[in-house]
């Protein structure tokens, strides 16, 4: 039996579907979507351009795979335990996910071809809801107003432009700005934070909760 040595070649992992979108995740969470090219990918895995489109359509079929990607890091939510329970695990676990991968809240919205993570996402979401007595109208209306204060935190989330350490002196340097005879809460609230008694930062759990507890409420009534 041949043994390899350290001058021997590497061998060249075949390419496949699979290990191109696992390349192009890496390439998309270093630099972002907007420098994800065919090429840059050809290039990172070795191969000829051409030959990727043995294994994907196009770049719109490699974001729509990236996508679901993504979207299978979500854990799924269950239906036997608690819905609100469920639905709080569910919203930070996505969360959490959409942050490790800052590009993705993004390219999530406006995608149309779904892939199997995505669908087994959504179809555990509307069963849990279900299972909870939510009518199907219903279900689909709650899992998209959750799945909107996600998309819209995440986003908040990732353009803030101060670190939280920095929040209050910037807001020191900002105050002037905010005249208490124009703006006299804009005001008042900005020396709280100034002076420590608030930090000013928004609660992803604060607003879950609010409306996990409003969806409650209605589904009650209705």
């Amino acid at each position: 039996m041949a043994q390899t040595t350290l001058s021997d070649p590497i061998p060249q992992l075949p390419l496949s579907r699979e290990r191109i979108l696992q390349t192009a995740l890496q390439l998309a969470d270093a630099s972002g979507l907007a420098a994800l090219s065919m090429r840059k990918l050809a290039q990172k895995l070795g191969v000829k351009a051409m030959s990727l489109y043995n294994h994907v359509a196009n770049k719109e079929d490699i974001l729509d795979g990236l996508v679901d990607l993504v979207v299978g890091e979500i854990a799924l939510p269950r239906r036997e335990t608690d819905w609100k329970t469920a639905m709080r695990q569910r919203a930070i676990a996505a969360h959490t996910v959409l942050l490790r991968h800052p590009w993705a809240t993004l390219a999530i919205v406006p995608r149309v071809n779904v892939g199997p993570a995505t669908l087994r996402y959504v179809d555990a979401t509307l069963g849990c809801l279900i299972a909870a007595g939510f009518s199907f109208e219903q279900a689909d209306h709650v899992w998209n107003a959750i799945d909107s204060h996600i998309y819209g935190f995440t986003l908040q989330a990732l353009n803030f432009p101060f670190e939280a350490a920095e929040y209050a002196t910037v807001a020191k340097d900002y105050v002037a700005m905010i005249p208490p005879e124009q703006y006299p809460y804009l005001n008042q609230l900005t020396h709280h934070v100034i002076e420590g008694r608030y930090d000013g930062l928004h609660d992803f759990e604060f607003g879950l909760e609010l409306l996990l507890n409003g969806l409650e409420q209605w589904r009650d009534r209705a």
